[in-house]
């Protein structure tokens, strides 16, 4: 199963860096290793008599590393032709359900999209195609060798197409979604759709093997829902995942530096914070900039540590004492908006940044608090 995501925590091992994407194993990989291997073990002892029980269990952990060199494969075919578009491509992680390619940018134009999206699956059913090829024509006799390769070509079958079902997260998700953008126009309202079809996809994927043991007239066993609830879960949360980032999307247009910055008051070093609070008021201020005697701006008043002063010892505490120093990062144009501000932002984490404007003026303050409201409720 694969996602193209955005950056998100993470740890796990570091297994090298194939195209000059680093690839990582997550802890979760090791659990899916020891499951497969359990499972596996007696079945392949069952199908091949002649191997021993340790022997048996040490084929089904190599076919569960194969499996996810499959899943690795899959991965760098979507990440391969991201880099190939000029995407940046932080990571591949393989994980619990998968893997996951981190593309940190969407593709600029449907196309790129459905292609990106599809070269995943396309891979997993070409390997597919490639190991039935080997099992029919090359490996005969049976054995280990015939057994491994049965087992992979069938597992890349399904990975293939469960991967091109049309519901985010699920790579059939994304060209659903890259289908939609192009008729609309709209690369929100293709994610909308293609998320809600995730979450019918979800739902499906409980309902059908429910509704198949009832109309069956046997019962439900609760293995049999095991791994149906967990996929359904995933895709389940991805979906929402991805309806809630569409939201954000439509909201980035309204970050307007100028719209939301706060009025400055400039004030020195050694003014008390009472006064340079009295001057904020006296002036309908909302940011206090703290600056040299030659207008210089050095730092801004940390709105976080304002507050914290009692009042009763303002008079006595100069305003330089609960400032935060200006690092360059930190003076943003006052000109920015949407994804560009965002980004910048992002780039200088902080609390507050000092805006100029074209000639070098403080403009104002930007407060993240008052960016991140923009975007509350989604």
């Amino acid at each position: 199963m694969s996602e193209q995501s955005p950056r998100q925590e993470f740890s796990g091992i570091r297994m090298g860096k194939p195209f000059g994407i680093p690839v990582y194993v997550s802890w979760t990989w090791f659990i899916v290793a020891v499951f497969i291997t359990v499972v596996f073990g007696p079945r392949f002892q069952s199908m091949l008599p002649g191997l021993g029980s340790g022997a048996s269990y040490g084929v089904a952990l190599v076919f569960a590393v194969l499996l996810y060199v499959s899943v690795l494969l899959h991965e760098l075919a979507h990440s391969v032709l991201a880099k190939w578009y000029g995407l940046p491509v932080r990571r591949i992680t393989l994980y619990l359900l998968g893997g996951v390619s981190e593309i940190e940018r969407e593709p600029p134009t449907p196309i790129k999209e459905f292609l990106i999206a599809a070269v995943g699956p396309a891979l997993s059913l070409a390997l597919a195609g490639l190991g039935l090829a080997a099992d029919v024509y090359l490996i005969n006799g049976g054995g280990i060798a015939e057994m491994l390769v049965w087992q992979l070509w069938v597992s890349n079958l399904i990975v293939g197409v469960f991967n091109l079902l049309p519901g985010l997260p699920l790579d059939g998700g994304r060209m659903l979604r890259a289908g939609v953008w192009k008729l609309t126009k709209s690369p929100g309202s293709g994610t909308v759709v293609a998320a809600w079809g995730g979450r019918v996809l979800a739902v499906l994927l409980v309902a059908v093997p429910v509704v198949t043991a009832v109309s069956g007239g046997r019962g439900i066993m609760t293995e049999d829902l095991i791994w149906p609830l967990v996929l359904a879960a995933f895709i389940w949360f991805g979906a929402s995942q991805s309806l809630r980032v569409a939201r954000i999307r439509e909201r980035i247009p309204k970050v307007n530096a100028r719209a939301l910055a706060r009025r400055a008051v400039p004030v020195t070093p050694e003014t008390p914070l009472s006064e340079a609070l009295r001057q904020a008021a006296e002036r309908g201020a909302g940011a206090i900039v703290v600056v040299g005697h030659d207008g210089k701006p050095l730092a801004i008043a940390h709105e976080a540590a304002v507050q914290a002063t009692p009042e009763h010892r303002r008079p006595w505490v100069n305003i330089g004492s609960v400032a935060k120093s200006l690092e360059p990062s930190m003076v943003l144009p006052a000109d920015l908006t949407g994804e560009t501000l965002i980004d910048a932002m992002r780039e200088a984490p902080g609390s507050e940044y000092l805006l100029v404007d074209g000639s070098g003026e403080i403009y104002g303050v930007l407060s993240t608090a008052d960016v991140n409201r923009v975007f509350s409720g989604v």
